[in-house]
């Protein structure tokens, strides 16, 4: 049985195909550039604050889902971790009130059904077609399939109630919309794009309808989405425990350089040792790539079957970045009880991101992210990753600094936020996340989940270079730490399937 693997990048997607592999036998080698395993699911520590790098809460640790099934079998215990509740408070332009998605179905359904009149028959069909996707994909298809044995996968994972489904593949959520007579609630429709663009990286109009029926009802029971004791860096750090407890080993500051292929087939990769400059080359009968799909195009020379993946690559609509302040407060900064996760749109006129928008996460009291009586805030905002690209350092530091400035004025309206309540202060753009976790340009969040580019039409583990594999947000079910251990889950038993 060939046996020599290389993964390239230690984020939670390679770290979970990582210690899956390990455990099932092979001969593991994880190469990652940075200082910290986890990616954008790492964390840093600043003042006796611990922050967030950018993913700030996880899914799938319920009985049943992909964490927890991993972590049974990688035989590690979950982390320990207690639910969102509301998983979000969304504030729309000029409101106070919020609009709270909450974990109990029950509770959410009147929090809808009070917000949003009328519309809950396009809520129906979206808890059904959820329904039908979860347990189409708790059965473990492959998407989209490039082999026979993808294929089986796929059609073994159907059963009649994944026929509900078929109508609405080609769908949008502004097309459901307007099926239901719902296009003209504004209200509505803001909300909803709010939150796609969260999980999406697009609005309404163009998120695959399949997808966000998933996205919009996974945080509600028995599912729902988690707050990890610690930080996010504790995810990462089991991953690593099982894959080093499974024999296989984890390398940090070494970047993969180039990867070297013969015959329609990948031979080996170079890396350069980030401390000492020093380039070798380890040989692998099989590379997984856990980067974005942007990044992996340009680890190959050029051949006709590359040629064409990159055109596909090319073509495609352009991610967006992330800009981030982190915040370490004084507890009194924290309005009484305010939600773990908020959504704040300030302009209703202006597209989102740009600082129009901003997605904020609050730690507890007593999680392990600041020190008693301090807490940690997280906001984010969806930004063109090319206007930090292509600037002068002057220009670049005085758009971070007015991006900075009008982040914290904005959410000094909800948070007591002054010069006593702040503690430190640090913003992250586009350039950092290209710096730290070497993801092009920054890109952040995958390829966005249009109909062109989920299940079916999206991107697939397998590439057209035989033994060469991607996992990530870049392929099938997208961006999140369930969705990238989705895709390295699906491409363990692919490998273990060639043999």
């Amino acid at each position: 049985m060939p046996n020599r693997i290389i993964i390239i990048g230690a984020g939670i997607g390679g770290l979970t195909a990582g210690a899956l592999l390990a455990r099932r036998g092979y001969n593991v080698t994880i190469y990652e550039q940075a200082l910290v395993p986890g990616g954008c699911a790492s964390t840093f520590k600043r003042r006796g604050f611990t922050f967030d790098v950018g993913a700030t809460q996880v899914a799938g640790l319920e009985p049943g889902g992909i964490h927890q099934r991993i972590f049974e079998e990688l035989g590690v215990e979950l982390p320990e971790a207690t639910f969102c509740d509301p998983a979000c408070a969304v504030f729309l332009p000029g409101e106070t009130e919020p609009i709270k998605v909450w974990r109990d179905r029950q509770q959410w359904q009147e929090e809808r059904q009070r917000q949003f009149p009328k519309s809950e028959p396009f809520w129906q069909l979206m808890a059904k077609l959820f329904e039908a996707s979860w347990k189409f994909q708790g059965r473990d298809p492959v998407l989209p399939p490039r082999n026979l044995w993808d294929f089986w996968q796929l059609v073994s994972a159907m059963r009649l109630d994944t026929l509900i489904t078929v109508p609405f593949a080609l769908m949008t959520v502004g097309d459901a919309l307007r099926l239901y007579g719902l296009a003209k609630d504004h209200r509505l429709k803001t909300f909803l794009d709010l939150q796609l663009k969260l999980y999406s990286q697009v609005n309404a109009d163009e998120t695959a309808l399949l997808y966000a029926a998933t996205a919009l009802a996974v945080s509600q029971a028995p599912q729902g989405l988690y707050h990890l004791q610690g930080s996010m860096q504790v995810l990462s750090d089991r991953l690593v425990e099982a894959l080093e407890k499974h024999g296989g080993k984890l390398l940090t500051g070494h970047s993969v350089q180039q990867i070297q292929t013969h015959n329609n087939q990948v031979q080996s990769v170079s890396i350069r040792q980030q401390k000492t400059g020093k380039i070798c080359t380890d040989t692998a009968d099989h590379i997984v790539a856990n980067v974005p799909v942007q990044n992996l195009i340009e680890l190959l020379p050029s051949f006709p079957l590359w040629k064409l993946y990159k055109n596909r690559i090319d073509k495609l609509p352009q991610p967006s970045g992330a800009f981030v302040v982190y915040l370490g407060v004084d507890h009194q900064a924290i309005p009484p009880n305010c939600s773990p996760h908020l959504q704040f749109l300030y302009n209703p006129n202006a597209p989102i991101g740009e600082n129009n928008s901003l997605f904020v996460s609050v730690s507890k009291s007593g999680d392990g992210r600041a020190p008693e009586g301090k807490a940690t805030i997280i906001a984010s905002t969806f930004t063109d990753a090319q206007i930090w690209d292509q600037t002068s350092l002057e220009t670049y530091r005085k758009l971070k600094e007015q991006y900075t400035s009008e982040a914290i004025a904005r959410l000094s309206s909800y948070f007591h936020l002054t010069p006593d309540t702040i503690i430190h202060q640090e913003a992250a753009t586009p350039r950092t996340f290209a710096k730290f976790t070497a993801r092009e340009k920054g890109f952040v969040g995958g390829i966005g989940q249009r109909v062109s580019t989920f299940g079916p039409f999206g991107i697939a583990t397998r590439t057209p270079l035989n033994n060469l594999w991607l996992v990530g947000d870049s392929t099938h079910p997208g961006e999140g730490t369930a969705g990238v251990s989705y895709s390295a889950f699906t491409v363990v038993r692919q490998i273990q399937s060639s043999h």
